[in-house]
């Protein structure tokens, strides 16, 4: 096992491996009537998504890198479907499979959004009952077979952490066998409360801080916005409030107490957004690495589907830092990553590696400095 220069960013990255980078996550279908809300729906269009898959699909596809992802997969023409862009992105599996019974699952889950318009939000809803990847524990992967050819790094999200009492605990062990095999670990904090309340009830919040707490002492790298660090962390809010959603202060404000709390974690990023109107909104991305910040410009984007620019963000960062460059510049590749990929419909990208370098190094779209 070699290791690379950390270029500042404080991290062990270690520069061979079979996979370059794997996920732990659940897998689901998004149906999306475009910009007829759903009571008014005749058609929709099917996309592959899941916060974590969407991460090793964009570096996969877009980035070119060996990804991977562990997940559940129910065996019934859903399944089918959504293993086939799995194929299609590039993306290894290693999945736990279940037997659907016809009826009533285990299901991969479905959710519906449509992209709103002008004034008009997008709105987003959920059918996760009998979820397979639920269903997933401790136990279920071969983690010393997975990480044994060499992994050099290793995400999961709140998302997968939300969706039952034994989701954390699989993705605690699994970060847990990361880390024991010489990868680098992150999290997308991702928070949910709908989802966490499912199964925590009335403490549903307090049920996240627990469990999401136990996953970051295994972290390296967090990715999570200011909801994200005082809901999913318990960090309490900013001293200032921000001037606007772009000012990057209350991000930084709130660091101190992250890394106070978890003394380990190298990095945290976000990216910063002021929705102007569904398909106008202001972008740009922050990072404190290694005790630096970094801020990537501010850019007016005309937004077709802002579903997956945060995963887009966090597979753009990642690639920068794998690929040797420094922090700053590894802020820059996910900011133009996240914007180019609310240009396309879907959740995952359809950019290249290519046009993802032109934009971060001063493209088009009236960037302001």
């Amino acid at each position: 096992m070699t290791r690379g220069d950390d270029k500042g960013h404080g991290l062990d990255i270690r520069r061979d491996g079979a996979l370059d980078f794997l996920s732990l996550g659940a897998l689901v279908h998004r149906l999306d009537p475009g910009i007829v809300p759903f009571r008014k729906a005749t058609h929709c269009d099917i996309h592959v998504s899941g916060g974590e898959f969407n991460v090793a699909a964009n570096l996969a596809d877009c980035f070119q890198l060996n990804a991977g992802i562990a997940t559940a997969m129910s065996d019934y023409p859903i399944g089918d479907l959504i293993a086939e862009r799995v194929r299609a992105m590039g993306v290894k599996p290693f999945y736990k499979r279940f037997k659907h019974n016809g009826v009533n699952g285990p299901n991969m889950a479905t959710v519906y959004s449509d992209r709103g318009v002008g004034l008009r939000a997008p709105v987003v809803f959920y059918n996760r009952a009998n979820e397979a990847a639920a269903e997933l524990k401790p136990g279920d992967f071969d983690w010393k077979q997975i990480f044994g050819a060499g992994v050099r790094w290793f995400h999961s999200g709140g998302i997968f952490a939300s969706l039952s009492k034994t989701t954390g605990e699989l993705i605690i062990e699994g970060m847990k066998a990361a880390k024991a095999a010489g990868a680098v670990t992150s999290f997308d904090l991702n928070f949910r409360e709908k989802l966490w309340n499912v199964w925590g009830g009335q403490r549903g919040s307090d049920t996240a801080v627990e469990v999401v707490g136990r996953i970051v002492e295994h972290v390296d790298v967090l990715v999570g916005n200011e909801e994200d660090l005082q809901k999913g962390l318990g960090i309490a809010g900013p001293e200032v409030a921000a001037k606007s959603k772009l000012d990057p202060s209350a991000f930084f404000g709130m660091i101190e107490k992250v890394v106070a709390k978890h003394r380990h974690v190298k990095a945290v990023a976000t990216t910063l957004r002021e929705v102007h109107s569904t398909n106008r909104h202001g972008w740009s991305a922050v990072a404190w690495v290694n005790g630096q910040t970094h801020a990537a410009p501010t850019s007016d984007l005309d937004v077709l589907d802002r579903v997956g620019g945060g995963d887009g963000f966090a597979a753009g960062f990642i690639y920068g830092l794998l690929a040797g460059e420094s922090p700053a510049e590894a802020v820059k590749l996910g900011w133009a990553h996240g914007a180019l990929l609310t240009t396309f419909p879907g959740d995952t990208t359809m950019a290249t590696v290519e046009q993802v370098r032109a934009f971060a190094q001063g493209g088009s779209a009236r960037i302001q400095r």
